[in-house]
């Protein structure tokens, strides 16, 4: 399995079909919207030896100060494979360098995944506001 940063190698329609059908946080994500996000952040997908796409993540940045990683899907074949583990790695070898100040994401389920590497529930979230579902 590797890991690929390049646009060009990700397979967006497998990513839209992912989003739209089986993320509970995009159903029904149009395929445009799924690739005017793409083109307009840092996108991570794990490939297997053949190049089928395993899992794709999605990172907003300003590459100075903040990022928001996002996105993180596994397809259902491959979860328990170590695919997200290995894409959250990639994101997280992938920001270390910028020195952001901080990184946020959101989980419903998640959460063992993402304390391995650091991350932790908000310390504020009474704070921390949205607009927009």
């Amino acid at each position: 399995m590797r890991v690929t940063t390049d646009l060009a190698e990700i397979d967006l329609d497998v990513v839209h079909r992912w989003l739209s059908e089986g993320a509970y946080w995009a159903l029904g994500r149009s395929r445009d919207l799924v690739e005017r996000a793409a083109q307009n952040s840092l996108n991570f997908c794990a490939l297997d030896d053949d190049g089928t796409p395993l899992g794709y993540a999605r990172v907003v940045t300003d590459s100075a100060t903040f990022a928001w990683l996002c996105d993180v899907y596994v397809d259902p074949g491959a979860r328990g494979k170590a695919v997200g583990k290995t894409l959250v790695g990639a994101v997280v070898d992938a920001l270390e360098p910028m020195g952001l100040k901080r990184t946020l994401l959101v989980t419903a389920d998640a959460h063992r995944l993402y304390e391995q590497f650091g991350f932790e529930l908000h310390p504020t979230p009474e704070r921390v506001m949205q607009r927009g579902a």
